[in-house]
């Protein structure tokens, strides 16, 4: 059994997978880390024969709403009957006494997680506006979904939904800050005084499942161009879905910021959709209009460099697993400045 794999015991999950789903591992176990660490630490793991993708909180420093494994797992085997692509789910294990924390066990699925131009140029505009074009279909067809039709009536609580994202992600940043950030308090005290209502019915049309944190390589796409499942579902909710759109966006949008090859640059790639383009498409598929983005886009803004802060955090802790995380920390100001920014604009 391989034993480079930090926060996965093969033996012991090994013993306790055996438990939950007898006779499925036929030999002996191997582990290599697939995504390192920068948010939940996810692992492919094989026997030789079949193959298995455990996913558990990063090492170290975890804020106590963030890296839940218990939403990731109920969201997805919920989603399963829909047209949300998602992967099959096979276990998965509250007790933290286990692995050091809570994990869960999904089938792996083949494909591609786009994070780079130049792996979208390598395959031509044509295919690139393809994939830019379903990545915000699949982003639609799920806003479409009724929570309580998949079992997700309680999944969240969309009353109150935008006020307590802004407390929260406050609080995130209170929690692993490395150092004082007076434009990012200054962009959450403007965040604050301009939470919509959320009582009304226009606001209402918008409530539905939101996965927190959708973007390009947080999808699989095979290589025919479709996307084969939605993964990272770790901070899906029920909420505003337009949360969940302007996230999408300020990611495309990072390419024009500094440091933005932190996360990635994907929009950058010739054929990527425009921003207009992409929302002209989501109204049509979803079926309503965006209405007024200002608010959500400068909320996004902040969440994103507040989990970049959280990072950053993990790292200087020496708690990352992985390369790449010396300059996470760069990507936070650039981030604050373009909410401050978004606030004023639109």
């Amino acid at each position: 059994m391989t034993e480079d794999t930090p926060g996965l015991d093969l033996a012991v999950f090994r013993r306790w997978y055996d438990d939950q789903r007898p006779g499925e591992i036929a030999g002996d176990l191997s582990a290599q880390v697939i995504a390192g660490g920068r948010s939940n630490l996810t692992y492919e793991v094989t026997d030789g024969t079949s193959w298995w993708i455990v996913r558990r909180p990063p090492l170290g420093h975890v804020q106590a709403t963030a890296h839940d494994m218990g939403r990731e797992y109920t969201a997805m085997s919920a989603l399963v009957p829909t047209e949300v692509p998602v992967p099959t789910t096979y276990a998965h294990c509250d007790d933290p006494d286990v692995l050091g924390a809570p994990f869960y066990v999904m089938e792996r699925v083949d494909g591609t997680a786009y994070r780079r131009a130049k792996q979208l140029a390598a395959l031509g505009p044509e295919r690139t506006a393809a994939i830019g074009g379903r990545l915000i279909d699949v982003l639609a067809t799920l806003h479409r979904v009724d929570p309580a039709e998949v079992g997700l009536a309680e999944f969240g609580r969309p009353d109150g939904f935008l006020e307590r994202q802004v407390r929260r992600w406050g609080k995130q940043l209170e929690g692993s800050k490395t150092r004082e950030h007076p434009d990012a308090e200054e962009l959450h005290r403007r965040l604050t005084a301009r939470v919509p209502a959320g009582d009304d019915a226009d606001a209402q049309q918008y409530v539905g499942i939101v996965h927190g944190d959708y973007r390009l390589d947080n999808v699989l796409t095979g290589a025919d161009d479709e996307i084969k499942a939605v993964v990272d579902w770790e901070m899906a909710t029920l909420g505003d879905t337009r949360t969940d759109v302007a996230l999408m966006l300020v990611y495309d949008r990072l390419a024009s910021l500094p440091s933005a090859g932190l996360v990635s640059d994907v929009s950058t790639a010739p054929g990527y959709p425009g921003t207009d383009e992409l929302l002209t498409r989501y109204a049509a598929t979803v079926g309503r209009d965006l209405g007024d983005m200002g608010f959500h886009l400068g909320l996004a803004y902040f969440k994103l460099a507040v989990i970049l802060e959280g990072i950053n955090f993990r790292f200087l802790q020496g708690q990352t697993v992985g390369e790449g995380f010396d300059q996470i920390g760069a990507g936070f100001d650039p981030l604050i400045q373009a909410g401050l920014a978004a606030l004023e604009r639109d």
